[in-house]
């Protein structure tokens, strides 16, 4: 049985029990269809649970500690076999890793989805090829819920609303002007992220939102776009990024202006990984809503479950928090991601 304090779950809404300790780090590399950790042959693997994990890539802090926790947690001690492949931010690598681990005969698919759209074809080939697929971090638009066993991961509408509300209450009391750095283009979060800052926001008419473009998760492209911003907009108030890396990207484009971050512009992200979490201490970021990237834990208690035949929630929402700069500096010491 599995136990952690970090990554809590509330299964449909409802705080469900504890998952298992996970560690986080950087992850590795790797292509598309090549897999990177794990043990050998095919489905079954002896008494071993054989998994294969398709990864989005390696594109910020947050998605490394992901990687880290899905790592250390499916090991061979634990009982799995795990075939582990980076799609490198391309739905088609992920596509073709998945269709790999089908031929392999893996006993489970798990995957982190790229984009949401264009899944129904190769999870309908797991489905008919009798493998079970688990969905973590991003879900899938597809309309066939027998697709896929179940979803594990975070409520990114509702992050988006808790910066929005954080940002109504806190700066928009007299009209702001808000750019906003987007992640990657039709992928959950994003799509997510955006409408919840935007429910949130929508009742304030001092929230202005003049600017908004894709940064895809990266922090160099969050400079670079951030730069964009500046340039075009000399009346900037507050940047709100889809996730911490943009947001540090942003800092360095105006502090390369001369301007002032977290004063001269305020900034709100979401992830709430060291990095981010530094930043916050130091006054620079205004604002961090969190978002758990140790999700390895909770996938290896379904995965067992699946293959048991037991019955899993189809979603399964971790419990995010949010920091100010004073709780940011009070959790720094002690933060695992």
């Amino acid at each position: 049985m599995f136990s952690t304090t970090k990554a809590r779950t509330r299964l449909t809404g409802v705080l469900a029990g504890a998952a298992v300790l996970a560690l986080a780090a950087c992850s590795s590399g790797g292509d598309g269809g090549g897999d990177t950790a794990g043990g050998e042959g095919g489905g079954g693997g002896g008494d071993l649970i054989t998994v294969g994990f398709s990864q989005v890539g390696a594109e910020s802090g947050w998605r490394a500690a992901n990687t880290k926790s899905i790592q250390d947690t499916l090991t061979e001690e634990n009982g799995f076999d795990l075939k582990f492949s980076d799609a490198q931010q391309k739905q088609e690598n992920q596509i073709q890793a998945i269709r790999s681990y089908i031929a392999q005969g893996v006993d489970v698919i798990a995957f982190s989805p790229v984009v949401e759209s264009g899944w129904d074809s190769v999870l309908e080939e797991a489905k008919q090829a009798g493998i079970p697929v688990v969905l973590t971090d991003r879900a899938v638009d597809s309309e066939d819920e027998t697709l896929y066993e179940s979803f594990i991961g975070s409520d990114f509408v509702l992050e988006g609303e808790m910066a929005g509300e954080w940002v109504s209450e806190n700066l928009a009391t007299e009209p702001i002007n808000v750019v906003e750095l987007q992640g990657t283009t039709g992928a959950a979060p994003a799509i997510d992220r955006k409408k919840g800052f935007e429910d949130a926001t929508a009742d304030n008419p001092n929230v202005t939102i003049i600017d908004s473009q894709t940064g895809n998760f990266t922090r160099s492209e969050g400079k670079t776009v951030m730069e964009g911003f500046l340039q075009a907009h000399d009346d900037i108030d507050l940047v709100y990024a889809h996730n911490d890396d943009m947001g540090l990207g942003a800092i360095e484009a105006i502090e390369a202006a001369g301007l002032v971050p977290g004063e001269d512009i305020k900034i709100v992200t979401v992830d709430a990984v060291k990095d981010g979490m530094q930043a916050l201490a130091d006054g620079k970021i205004n604002f961090i809503v969190e978002c758990n990237p140790l999700l390895g834990p909770d996938l290896a208690e379904v995965i067992k479950k699946v293959v048991a035949g037991e019955e899993v929630e189809k979603r399964i929402v971790v419990e995010d928090q949010s920091f100010t700069q004073e709780q940011a500096i009070e959790a720094l010491p002690t933060r695992e991601y």
